[in-house]
């Protein structure tokens, strides 16, 4: 009686034990979690390649005296043309801005041919490399170069479309995480029909949040991880997505036990062990994916790697321990008013997964080839893509930047407004600016500050910015230009998709490796996991084809982000995987209780069919919210993920994959035991030959 009074007092401690370390763990990680919007950065350099021209340009210029330049164009423009007083009122206003800021050069004016348009290209070495200050700068400007009267003055420019952009980058933090956590709690409480329990899941996965941003911080102090607004955006909707998709397999199977076993403490035990190897398998699965984003060369990719790794482990740790506590100390009361009695039996009915696996049971080929034309038709869409996305495109707003490139391009059609920074060894200067001159497209090229070793030259390309034209320029001069670096705006965006191309070429077979393997350890099998890769990679085809049907069309995008295709096919492959070993770890579970293999999937489908739509619908609608943000490439990645996440939840996990295991029957567990027929007994009476 004595020993089990301890050992029952022994259960009711751990859950207290493990919510007063997961208070000791808040408290640590709460100096580091708020700061880390410190070590935020959104300049060029922290999204750029790491091996290209154009970083080292930039690289270059923080060592340059001043460090880093902020380059900007006033723009002033009347569309009956330039009065004297407008002339006179520029002239005035850019001697200001020079008088207040320590300029590079002293602005000259350059008017357009039709007489609408004066700029003046302005840059200051003030800020150097302080973001802050670089914004600083910008609005200083922008508070003196104003008009009126059908004067318009605009500032624009490299430096203004940088502030621009993070100013955007900055907003993202606190709406993304409260329009995030309104549409969890929302689906939730449709899901659970309860007005307490969607709150136990939606507060663990704030507190993984919290405790993500803690150690992302420690990972950029220690190891200099970048951290940029994109990457920490995406791991807070991972962190949410991944982690209530755990909570709903975890409490799914916490309320099944709940039936069958009297105390909360051991029917929480059986849950972690049933589902437990599951998640474990799938965030491992989903890790592994993110993580071979180290090997990528563009920082914006390889930095999201390490982020997004720890935003799905937080949420890991927090939903298979913190979870279970709070869910044990509450007890069953928790569940009301569906609340799962001891010894009770759910209602029986016929959901939409019996009806879907019956269908898959009778024509099971049928519904595979019928699904493989739809995914490769859909696929077909992404010939449809828009070209590579251009600067003044990339915000679905009108920021100040973006309208004075128009009105640049609208009132300089024969010339190019953006210039091209060259970076040449001091020794060389000159050389390299004679040669700078003498090549085809370029107009005018200028020396500009030395140090350090290296000299900067200015150059203005005839063409557009970002025209063929122009791109064919900065390619002429990194050819002519031997032991110098080529960058600017322009030189950016071509090492972009360069280097885009080349990062997929590569991450995109080891992400297939890593997770092949994975899953050949997990499910003892080389058909199963063959099946499960192919399925997601085609899914990821079928989004991306529906994204080019409506990127143009619809939404009006004029560009598609280079990093969509490697980013989206990392989340899709990794995240995908993760319903699929839901689905076939149940799958193998009963096959190894004894069950047919037809059975077997059937059985997998029903009892795992609403919590992976569940799932999916969560996660879906998380980075669905990616799609309300001001910036395009944030819209398309999250508009192709949420869409990759829905077809993989209600076509190709339900309809496809079960359909190809009842196919295959035991063959698709080769060549693992599970693949061969059980050996039957002997009938009775019948004696084994003796060997003699």
């Amino acid at each position: 009686m004595g020993a089990a009074r301890t050992s029952g007092g022994r259960r009711r401690a751990v859950p207290w034990l493990v919510l007063g370390l997961w208070i000791a763990v808040l408290a640590i990680a709460s100096p580091f979690a708020s700061k880390l919007s410190d070590v935020q950065r959104d300049r060029a350099v922290d999204y750029l390649p790491a091996s290209a021209d154009s970083t080292q340009v930039a690289k270059i210029q923080d060592r340059l005296p001043g460090g880093e330049a902020t380059e900007m164009v006033v723009v002033y423009h009347r569309d009956a043309g330039l009065t004297a007083a407008d002339r006179a009122t520029a002239t005035d206003q850019i001697a200001e801005v020079a008088g207040a800021h320590r300029l590079t050069d002293r602005p000259a004016g350059i008017p357009s041919k039709d007489g609408t348009t004066l700029m003046y290209p302005v840059a200051s070495t003030e800020p150097g490399q302080d973001e802050e200050a670089r914004d600083e700068l910008v609005n200083a400007v922008r508070d003196v170069a104003r008009g009126g009267d059908g004067l318009s003055v605009e500032v624009g420019g490299a430096g203004a479309l940088a502030t621009d952009a993070a100013e955007v980058y900055n907003s993202l933090g606190g709406p993304l995480l409260y329009t995030t956590a309104a549409v969890v709690a929302l689906l939730l409480i449709l899901i659970y029909r309860s007005p307490f329990l969607w709150l136990v899941p939606l507060a663990v996965a704030g507190i993984a949040d919290y405790l993500s941003m803690g150690v992302a911080y420690g990972l950029n102090q220690g190891f200099g991880t970048s951290v940029s607004g994109q990457s920490s955006g995406i791991m807070t909707i991972l962190v949410f997505g991944v982690g209530t998709d755990y909570a709903l397999l975890l409490i799914s199977r916490y309320r099944e036990e709940l039936r069958r076993i009297e105390r909360p403490h051991d029917a929480m035990l059986a849950a972690l062990r049933g589902c437990g190897p599951a998640v474990l398998a799938s965030s491992g699965t989903v890790a592994a994916g993110l993580l071979c984003l180290l090997a990528a060369d563009l920082n914006s990719s390889r930095g999201m790697g390490p982020l997004g790794t720890v935003g799905v482990l937080c949420a890991l740790a927090a939903m298979l321990t913190l979870l279970p506590a709070l869910l044990v100390l509450l007890g069953r009361r928790v569940f009301w008013p569906l609340v799962p009695r001891y010894g009770s039996t759910p209602k029986a009915r016929r959901s939409l997964f019996t009806a879907m696996g019956g269908s898959a049971e009778r024509r099971p080929r049928a519904v595979l080839v019928g699904g493989a034309l739809l995914l490769g038709a859909l696929a077909l869409g992404s010939f449809n893509l828009p070209g590579s996305l251009k600067q003044e495109d990339s915000f679905t707003t009108r920021p100040e930047a973006i309208a004075a490139m128009e009105t640049l391009a609208a009132a300089y059609p024969e010339r190019g407004t953006q210039p091209i920074t060259v970076i040449a060894p001091t020794d060389r200067a000159d050389a390299a600016l004679a040669e700078a001159r003498g090549t085809r497209g370029v107009t005018s090229a200028e020396k500009g500050r030395s140090g350090d070793g290296w000299t900067e030259l200015t150059v203005l390309a005839a063409a557009q910015p970002q025209s063929a034209a122009e791109t064919a320029t900065i390619e002429s001069l990194r050819d002519t230009l031997d032991g110098s670096y080529v960058g600017g705006p322009s030189a950016q965006q071509i090492d972009l998709e360069e280097t885009s191309a080349r990062d997929t070429a590569i991450v995109v077979p080891i992400v297939l490796l890593s997770v092949l393997l994975i899953l050949v350890g997990l499910l003892r099998s080389l058909v199963a996991p063959l099946i499960l890769v192919a399925a997601v990679v085609a899914v990821w085809g079928a989004a991306l084809g529906i994204g080019g049907l409506v990127f143009g069309p619809l939404f009006g995008f004029e560009g598609t982000d280079p990093g969509l295709g490697l980013l989206s096919f990392v989340f899709l492959v990794a995240l995908g995987v993760d319903y699929g070993i839901f689905l076939m770890h149940r799958m193998r579970e009963e096959s190894l209780h004894g069950a047919e293999p037809t059975q077997a999937a059937l059985t997998a489908l029903r009892t795992t069919g609403g919590v992976i739509a569940s799932a999916g619908l969560v996660l879906a609608a998380t980075f669905a919210v990616l799609t309300n943000m001001p910036m395009v490439q944030l819209v398309e990645l999250g508009f192709v993920i949420a869409v990759g996440v829905l077809l993989d939840t209600f076509l190709v996990r339900t309809y496809l994959v079960t359909s190809a295991s009842v196919a295959l029957r035991r063959r698709v567990w080769w060549p693992g035991r599970l693949s061969r027929a059980p050996e039957k007994p002997a009938p009775a009476g019948e004696r084994e030959p003796v060997g003699v």
